[in-house]
């Protein structure tokens, strides 16, 4: 093929709507891990296999895998003809896309402008307004799908997609799960990072309303009517829908982490043992897993006189399932921070600095992984390696990143009940003051950190830091 026909070729596939052009890139996932979860996902859930496939698709192909990425593209073809004989064209607009991207990064640019034509024929029948872009709710939703499968950083960009299928199609039970499951993970991320909650409490509702069946979605709203403590209307769902799919294991984990959550950990690893029996490789087990021993080792280390050779059993555990996942997923900064807090308990406190110290000198993580970070070492230096003063100063960190997020108020919290226990014990020297000036002028309380700042200077009268802190504050509060 000529060069010029070559790029005309690369032009025409850059209009097509599927994988290759949604812009999901590998360093935001682990493609390991979610090649696996899609893998677990085809056999249990088997109404999504066209969606699941074509994922798997350019997964391989991220992978350098593009035969087996082909191969599954033929079982996503499959699936349209058997489930969809009277809509093939209508279903197979992604799958032909991901066809013609494929061919196109083997060379075999024939058959890339086979399927090039293909999609361009079908659009040209299916809509009036373009050869190359038909608004079909179904491609909507599957590019939201595969956006919720690549992170944090797509949730909105999924939640848009199931918003323009809905538009469309108000009442489709796909759509609506998809748009229920967006909002709660982008719930998720504003309770732990910081930004704007959304509603999804009722669209949740009223997707369990259309999808009776969908288990995952009730244990979603159950998990959500907990966080509003509303715990006996959650476990109704989640008792309904055991008797519905005792064998679901994305069901289960949901299940667990609602027990654990409600105090019941004995129960929640009997759920996680089941999930893992069914998915062994599942790293989310394992790390829920390790956070139930983790919440059993404290639980127990609270009690008088607890038996010791339990409290190492657990802690043994714990490190067992952590370390699983931390080795499994490298880029699961949380994992290898509970690995290292695990090490800490069990007063293995070279192996958890080693962690520690390996994480904070990463330099691709996003602000919420560092933020989270500061506050589970400063926690750590706080409770299990006895160092105040360190504690304080990652808890710090930690408010300097974002102030108003759920960690940010953690370690806001965390740093002014150290630094007040210190000075009421008569022990506050003009840091700890000065510390505690920094903080209430990183919340926005000018006049409490002014407060501060003066008590600092009373006894470090030629401390430049509280000095100018002082002075900009005075100036900011008069101007």
């Amino acid at each position: 093929m000529s060069t010029i026909s070559k790029n005309s070729l690369k032009a025409f596939l850059l209009k097509l709507e599927c994988h290759f052009t949604w812009t999901l890139l590998k360093q935001d996932v682990d493609l390991d891990d979610l090649e696996e979860t899609i893998v677990n996902q085809i056999k249990f859930f088997i109404e999504s296999n066209l969606i699941n496939y074509n994922l798997l698709s350019y997964v391989c192909h991220l992978k350098n895998s593009n035969e087996e990425a082909l191969r599954n593209l033929q079982k996503a073809e499959e699936v349209v003809q058997k489930h969809h004989p009277d809509e093939i064209a209508r279903r197979s607009l992604v799958t032909w896309g991901n066809y013609a991207w494929i061919y196109y990064h083997m060379k075999r640019y024939e058959e890339a402008q086979t399927y090039v034509s293909k999609v361009e024929d079908s659009c040209k029948k299916l809509s009036s307004t373009s050869h190359w872009k038909t608004p079909l709710p179904e491609v909507y939703a599957e590019q939201g799908w595969a956006l919720l499968s690549f992170g944090g950083k797509y949730f909105e960009r999924a939640k848009n997609c199931f918003e323009n299928a809905l538009k469309n199609e108000p009442a489709n039970p796909d759509f609506n799960a998809g748009y229920a499951t967006a909002l709660y993970r982008l719930e998720g991320l504003a309770r732990r990072y910081g930004g704007e909650r959304s509603p999804s409490v009722e669209a949740l509702k009223q997707a369990v309303e259309l999808n009776p069946n969908d288990t995952c979605l009730m244990a979603l709203l159950a998990l959500k009517l907990q966080d509003f403590r509303k715990v006996d209307e959650g476990e109704r769902y989640i008792k309904e829908a055991i008797q519905k799919t005792p064998d679901l294991p994305y069901f289960l984990r949901y299940a667990a982490k609602f027990y654990r959550r409600k105090g019941e950990v004995a129960k929640a690893v009997k759920i996680l043992k089941k999930a893992l029996e069914l998915t062994p490789n599942s790293g989310f087990l394992h790390h829920q897993l390790g956070i139930c021993y983790r919440r059993h080792v404290i639980n127990l280390k609270q009690t008088r006189n607890p038996p010791q050779d339990d409290v190492e059993k657990l802690i043994e555990l714990a490190i067992f399932h952590f370390k699983i996942v931390a080795d499994k997923k490298t880029k699961f900064v949380s994992a290898h921070a509970d690995l290292a807090s695990v090490y800490a308990l069990g007063k293995r406190y070279e192996e958890a600095e080693k962690i520690f110290q390996e994480l904070l000198h990463r330099n691709n993580l996003s602000s919420g992984e560092k933020q989270e970070l500061y506050l589970s070492y400063g926690n750590c230096q706080r409770f299990n390696m006895k160092s105040e003063s360190k504690a304080i100063k990652y808890y710090i960190e930690g408010l300097k990143i974002e102030k108003d997020s759920y960690v940010g108020k953690k370690c806001s919290e965390a740093v002014q009940s150290l630094l007040l226990q210190k000075i009421r014990r008569g022990l506050g020297d003009a840091t700890d003051f000065g510390a505690l000036g920094l903080v209430h002028n990183l919340n926005g309380r000018k006049e409490k950190a002014i407060e501060w700042y003066e008590k600092a200077i009373a006894l470090d009268s030629n401390n430049e830091e509280y000095q100018n802190a002082l002075f900009e504050l005075q100036l900011s509060i008069s101007s």
